[in-house]
């Protein structure tokens, strides 16, 4: 693998780290880089030839890298949730990948999707994620796994039985949490899957797994989400790192 990474914040740093730890990786551009480097495979680039994907944690600047990956004919992971619809398009046309979304709430709708998956029929689903703020002391309790605990979110999104919850938090910790109601097996359950980990950690987690599963092909193309593909993105969060804690009633 060639993977080409454009690292603005910590999450691209702690991505980076994480994906010189792959023993399949053979080089990793660091694109626009301009200081040291002393990894062998480590090399600052300044063109994307010989690379796919590219990956950045650049939300400011993701759809103008993600023209440039596409002029160049190479997919494209970001953290940004929102992508100019022109530039997806290209990326549909052009038989290439674009993953958008790799950060916290991503791993938070894997988390979901994959136990929707696992349930016969599904009555509720509930979706949090944490975002630095200041915390909330009312709104929708979240369950999260310690050290961040219980916690009071906003609603963002709802839609036929599910609802999407966006948590303030202060300090280093992080979070994704998921929750599914509805029947399996013949018995009315309720189950709880959620990460916690440092935040920096968690997001440089988020951005690896995803340019790991378009570097590897386990996706087609066109425009996508991790919860699209939750199998896909959660074995390789969890292989680089990600640790789930899950409770069932």
């Amino acid at each position: 693998m060639r993977i080409a990474i454009h690292a603005v914040g910590e999450a691209g740093r702690r991505a980076a780290l994480i994906l010189l730890a792959e023993r399949e990786l053979v080089a990793l551009g660091m694109y626009g880089y301009t200081g040291p480097v002393s990894e062998r495979r480590t090399i600052k680039i300044r063109e994307l030839t010989g690379y796919d994907p590219l990956a950045t944690d650049d939300a400011a600047a993701a759809s103008s890298l993600a023209g440039i990956a596409a002029d160049d004919g190479i997919s494209c992971v970001v953290t940004a949730d929102q992508i100019d619809p022109e530039v997806t398009r290209r990326f549909t046309d052009s038989g290439l990948t674009l993953l958008a979304g790799a950060n916290l709430s991503g791993i938070a709708e894997s988390l979901t999707a994959h136990e929707v998956a696992r349930t016969d029929q599904v009555t509720r689903t509930v979706t949090a994620w944490t975002v630095p703020g200041k915390p909330l002391r009312r709104g929708e309790p979240v369950a999260f796994p310690e050290p961040v605990g219980a916690r009071w979110g906003e609603v963002v999104g709802r839609g036929d039985g599910s609802i999407r919850i966006r948590v303030p938090i202060e300090g280093e910790w992080a979070g994704a949490s998921a929750t599914v109601i509805g029947d399996a097996d013949g018995e009315h359950i309720s189950r709880v899957v959620g990460v916690a980990d440092l935040g920096h950690h968690l997001d440089g987690i988020a951005l690896a797994a995803g340019a790991l599963m378009v570097a590897e092909g386990a996706v087609g193309p066109g425009f996508l989400r991790p919860g699209d593909h939750p199998e896909q993105y959660l074995a390789a969060a969890l292989r680089v790192g990600l640790e789930v804690a899950a409770y069932s009633t």
